[in-house]
């Protein structure tokens, strides 16, 4: 097994302190959550569209594109890819409706969130970004559940790409904190003639890191400043993430380019942060089995 500890972020000390001052209890309910890394290769190595995501969302304060399941990412989709049978079968859930829920909901958010959108009119085709302002304009509908993921995609005669995802962990948010996700993390790349973009009154910052480069200054707080916020300023890279991200982070970085990274399947065990103190100082400690990360190819 291998143990890793790292430094919680300040908006959680209170839910920390509250956990250790009125003793274990049972946690709060979790809600259902899927992120995307889009990814893609630099001359630096690994690049990854980071976020940042206020109100200290459970996913980091930056973190990746993503959120929590609707009801719209249970409705029936024209489906291009791995069966649901077979995504059930290499994400190990048996449950093939949350299984779609959770392919659905990355899809979904991504585009709401960055605009890139994982679909097109068969199996060997991906929309276009014909019309910014068009594109916008659904995707602000989407995200205040004003129009249906199902009915944007129906109007316009388009299926899920799954075959375009590739699922590369799973988290589930630590037993102290007052807002909990488990979260299945994907990753993929930009399909061509489509570049990401921050939604428009919504989104704050965004941007294209390098993963080794970001991993380079972790220990200061040169992100956290790039980032700008009052929640990252002159914050370390742990203060303002989780460690799902860090450590999705580190494996970019190891990895030979976006193909290796992509042709990785990893064993989904599902990684559960839980909280220690040391010297009045909280942590975030993981435990992960050694073959967590193990490198073997993507079938379907």
């Amino acid at each position: 097994m291998v143990r890793r500890v790292f430094l919680l972020p300040p908006h959680e000390t209170a839910a920390a302190e509250n956990w250790f001052a009125f003793g274990s209890r049972t946690p709060r309910a979790s809600r259902r959550a899927s992120s995307v890394s889009l990814i893609r290769d630099s001359s630096h190595g690994v690049e990854t569209y980071l976020t940042f995501r206020p109100g200290g969302s459970p996913l980091g304060n930056v973190a990746f594109p993503g959120g929590s399941h609707e009801e719209s990412d249970w409705a029936d989709y024209k489906w291009f890819g791995p069966s649901l049978s077979q995504w059930s079968k290499r994400m190990d859930v048996i449950n093939q409706q949350l299984v779609q829920a959770h392919i659905v909901c990355a899809i979904r958010e991504l585009f709401e969130e960055t605009g890139i959108l994982l679909a097109g009119t068969d199996s060997q085709s991906v929309v276009e970004m014909t019309d910014p302002e068009d594109w916008m304009s659904a995707r602000e509908a989407i995200a205040g559940q004003d129009l249906g993921f199902d009915e944007f995609l129906r109007r316009r005669g388009l299926g899920l790409r799954t075959d375009l995802l590739r699922p590369i962990a799973h988290w589930l948010s630590p037993n102290f904190a007052f807002r909990r996700f488990d979260t299945w993390y994907f990753a993929a790349t930009v399909p061509m003639r489509q570049e990401p973009s921050l939604l428009r009154g919504k989104g704050r910052w965004g941007r294209w890191c390098c993963a080794a480069k970001v991993l380079g200054t972790r220990n200061t707080s040169e992100l956290g400043d790039i980032v700008g916020q009052p929640e990252t300023n002159g914050l370390t890279l742990s203060e303002i993430t989780y460690p799902a991200v860090e450590m999705m982070l580190e494996h970019m970085a190891d990895a030979n380019g976006v193909v290796a990274y992509l042709s990785r399947v990893r064993s989904f065990d599902l990684l559960h942060p839980d909280v220690l103190v040391r010297d009045a100082t909280y942590y975030l400690e993981v435990t992960s089995s050694q073959n967590t990360s193990t490198a073997r190819s993507w079938r379907v």
